[in-house]
């Protein structure tokens, strides 16, 4: 079978979108060499992360040529069927929310949809993105073959708010890059931590510092607990910082907080196996693949109740409401003072998270590419 990609986000997101799609690729190609692919993408960025695809022989990757390199855009949105189609494509798949309008007789379609959080929490959001990602979603979902959802949480989302056929709909979990399961060395996690300036324990929190992450329940958390505990968020900001900055100095948090905007990606591993434990007291997401990502790394994880969450995590994490401080104080503080249990709930949290393994993955999307043939 020649299956074709929108790689867009492979080549040029180095987060979550981007994490993903390299993740379904790089799995397929390992697990199921006997398809051929074939990557398109407006533009390539040359990275660390891309590296795999770009010196890999069985894996094709075309861009636009000519005068349509100006028009990348376009290209991807309205030419990329008929392109896929002249290729000989069996079977296109959307990784990132959307597929293109133009669709040749012949080959099917496949779109993921990662969330539909700009309908649940429109206000989380600029009116026009919310216009576009409504139009976008919901002409992916009519024209696709198949829906993949990444949780059962987002599956019911896209047929109550997309008004998808649920015939279309099944869920297909993701799982996190391999490096977050090798055990580094001490001296590997002590170059980190001084490469980094984090200190000796730490809660850590990692994702973009916006208000849906909700980040400062973990500040109003630190300040109701009398001992001094640290905690480092990783993480691109938004103005959303500037509430979390008022807050720790009106509290006198500024030596309890230490700031990454930035981290490399290799180095994320280690900043987790430092840690002592993650919070992630996010509202709301379409997976929460952070949460799959500390449980590799061996620390646990303290999450919210209600939305996917508990589909990352399994029965195992602690889990909390987003919107009450006390809970997360009270959680937080459990994971300093019981080494056994926290030890316990994270070996059953690692069984959990086998399900979530790049093999399991592939296999499973490749019976869903069969079953369109």
């Amino acid at each position: 079978m020649r299956i074709g990609f929108d790689a867009k986000r492979l080549f040029n997101n180095f987060t979550g979108l981007g994490n993903y799609s390299r993740f379904i690729v790089n799995a397929l190609n390992e697990y199921h060499p006997e398809n051929n692919y074939t990557l398109y993408t407006p533009r390539v960025k040359t990275n660390p992360d891309t590296e795999y695809f770009l010196n890999n022989s069985g894996i094709i990757i075309k861009s636009p040529e000519g005068l349509q390199k100006k028009f990348g855009s376009i290209w991807r949105s309205y030419s990329l069927g008929n392109v896929a189609g002249k290729d000989g494509v069996n079977l296109f798949h959307g990784l990132s929310n959307e597929l293109p309008l133009t669709k040749p007789k012949g080959i099917k379609t496949v779109v993921t949809i990662h969330d539909v959080i700009f309908k649940r929490y429109p206000e989380f959001y600029k009116p026009i993105d919310r216009v576009i990602y409504d139009w976008k979603f919901k002409k992916a979902c009519e024209n696709a073959d198949q829906i993949i959802a990444v949780s059962q949480q987002t599956a019911n989302d896209v047929i109550e708010f997309l008004k998808a056929d649920p015939s279309k709909v099944q869920t297909l979990y993701q799982g996190c890059h391999p490096m977050f399961k090798i055990s580094y060395s001490r001296e590997q996690v002590h170059l980190i931590k001084q490469k980094y300036g984090l200190p000796d324990e730490f809660i850590l929190n990692v994702g973009t510092i916006e208000s849906r992450k909700n980040t400062l329940i973990i500040l109003k958390a630190l300040a109701i607990i009398k001992e001094r505990i640290q905690l480092v968020i990783v993480g691109r900001p938004t103005a959303y910082k500037d509430e979390l900055t008022k807050f720790i100095t009106e509290n006198k948090l500024t030596d309890q907080v230490i700031f990454i905007p930035h981290a490399e990606f290799t180095d994320l591993p280690l900043i987790y196996q430092a840690a002592n434990a993650f919070a992630y007291p996010s509202f709301f997401e379409g997976f929460g693949i952070p949460i799959v990502e500390a449980i590799a790394s061996g620390i646990p994880v303290i999450t919210s109740t209600g939305s996917c969450f508990s589909e990352a995590g399994g029965p195992d994490c602690w889990y909390v409401n987003p919107s009450q401080p006390e809970e997360l104080a009270a959680a937080i503080q459990k994971v300093f003072i019981n080494d056994e249990e926290v030890r316990q709930r994270v070996e059953r949290s690692q069984q959990y998270i086998k399900r979530f393994e790049p093999k399991v993955i592939a296999d499973n999307l490749t019976t869903i590419y069969k079953s369109l043939s």
